[in-house]
């Protein structure tokens, strides 16, 4: 193309692009030429990237600037730098040093307490725990919080107490910490045996504490729900497991299960008076299924109630008892808790001594048949029995011990409406003729403990 036609199309386009309405010459093309370096060396460093695509669309712009920006600050531009560890760092400054980036403190809370966390804003690391956990009856009071007793709102109670209602109260600080100035006997210093567990124990029974309190039936469905059964019934319901299960020598563990998965059906399902001992066999065979060996067999529960039942009826019985427990069959019982504490009982014995342990059995077996004694939590019961056998054994010293305080939680002054309770069952002040259990701890194999009577409670064994 011959060089005038290439000025003369540059020039229209200049033209075009200006001024398109005035005759241009060759002196008013290099003034517009002067006038857009100018203009385009004004425009701001920094754009946004769609302003800058329609500034370098323009062919005229872009010749201009062609002709004046050198080609490697173009490169420079565009390049990334290579990426480098940007760890705790923020992007490169222009002199190629890195800056470190000030770590900001959170505040995260972790139930009634808070702690602080440091972490950054480019690279989030993995946070540290403090030196310094909170309180463990915080923790506690947290899971407490968010898991509501049976789903339906309830506090819950660790301390023991009665109440009107069925919300148990929560634990009280006091109650949960554990006493480092006291001077305890550790009862987990015996690491030979692997069946005590001695590493593991102390968290084990701390996530039993809270277990009691996550699927414990409640204390009133006898006045809300059951209208065709009593308390008398349920009595003489569990005076005959118990007869069945010395029958069959079953373990302990079975009978507390039982009467456990029966108490928290009715607290949830209307049971007539026809079906209540069918679900006391079907409660007795699930447990038997989970803690026996070799248990009885459903025809063996059949006919120890006479044929009364059908094979058929139980099965149908054990679906319904297995759907609604959500066949979650384990749970810490009063049995649990009382191989623990009877063990930190006879920490400063020589030779363990067998009626105490005998004896704390009878009295836990006692509170089974009484449905009064389902407003106390299983631990609370296991340790008001170690409190009035050893007060029963011997009243020459305080029978609450450091050691006890120390691995129960709980102090004398929280189990003086429990102990009080329990001493009533011991004597029969309500003159109660289910004697089944009685009649078993009579036995020389128990140290005949049943024969035995305590004396009355002093108020100054309940005070701090």
């Amino acid at each position: 193309m011959p060089p005038t036609l290439t000025m003369k199309r540059e020039n229209s386009v200049i033209s075009a692009a200006i001024e398109p309405m005035v005759r241009v010459t060759r002196s008013r093309a290099a003034v517009s030429e002067k006038s857009m370096v100018a203009s385009t060396g004004e425009l701001p460093k920094q754009r946004g990237q769609k302003r800058a695509l329609q500034i370098s669309s323009d062919p005229a712009i872009l010749r201009v600037r062609n002709k004046n920006v050198p080609l490697t600050s173009c490169v420079e531009q565009k390049c990334r730098p290579v990426l480098k560890d940007v760890t705790n760092l923020c992007c490169n400054t222009s002199n190629g040093d890195a800056v470190k980036v000030p770590k900001k403190k959170k505040i995260m809370r972790v139930g009634n307490s808070s702690m602080n966390v440091s972490t950054t804003s480019v690279d989030p690391e993995v946070s540290q725990f403090p030196a310094k956990l909170p309180p463990r009856s915080s923790l506690n009071q947290s899971c407490s919080d968010r898991k509501s007793h049976e789903q339906q709102g309830n506090a819950v109670e660790i301390k023991g107490f009665p109440r009107k209602s069925i919300v148990r109260k929560a634990v009280p600080d006091a109650a949960l910490s554990t006493s480092t100035k006291l001077d305890f006997i550790d009862i987990d210093s015996d690491k030979k045996d692997p069946l005590q567990c001695s590493q593991y124990a102390h968290d084990i029974y701390n996530n039993l504490r809270v277990a009691e309190l996550i699927r414990w039936p409640l204390s009133n469905f006898m006045e809300t729900l059951q209208r065709d059964i009593t308390e008398s019934m349920r009595a003489i319901l569990v005076d005959w497991i118990v007869e069945v299960s010395e029958e069959y020598n079953l373990v302990p563990d079975t009978l507390y299960l039982a009467v456990h998965f029966i108490d928290l059906f009715l607290s949830k399902n209307y049971v007539e008076r026809k079906n209540l001992q069918l679900l006391g066999i079907t409660c007795m065979l699930v447990a038997s299924k989970y803690e026996e060996m070799c248990g009885p067999r459903v025809e063996e529960f059949c006919f120890i109630t006479d044929n009364a039942y059908t094979k058929n009826e139980v099965l149908a019985m054990e679906i319904l008892v297995l759907n609604f427990l959500g066949f979650r069959l384990s749970t810490p019982t009063a049995k649990t808790f009382l191989r623990r504490f009877i063990r930190a009982a006879q920490a400063s014995y020589k030779n363990p001594n067998l009626e105490l342990e005998f004896l704390a059995n009878y009295l836990t077996e006692l509170t089974l048949l009484e449905y009064g004694f389902l407003k106390f939590t299983p631990s609370a019961i296991a340790a008001s029995s170690v409190f009035l056998a050893r007060w029963t054994l011997d009243q020459s010293s305080h029978p609450w011990s450091p050691t006890l305080e120390h691995y129960t939680y709980y102090k004398a002054q929280h189990l003086k409406t429990t102990v009080i309770a329990l001493q009533g069952l011991q004597l029969n002040i309500n003159n109660c003729l289910l004697n089944v259990i009685r009649a078993k701890y009579r036995q020389e194999k128990f140290k005949s403990v049943a024969c035995l009577s305590s004396p009355k409670l002093l108020e100054t064994l309940f005070q701090t």
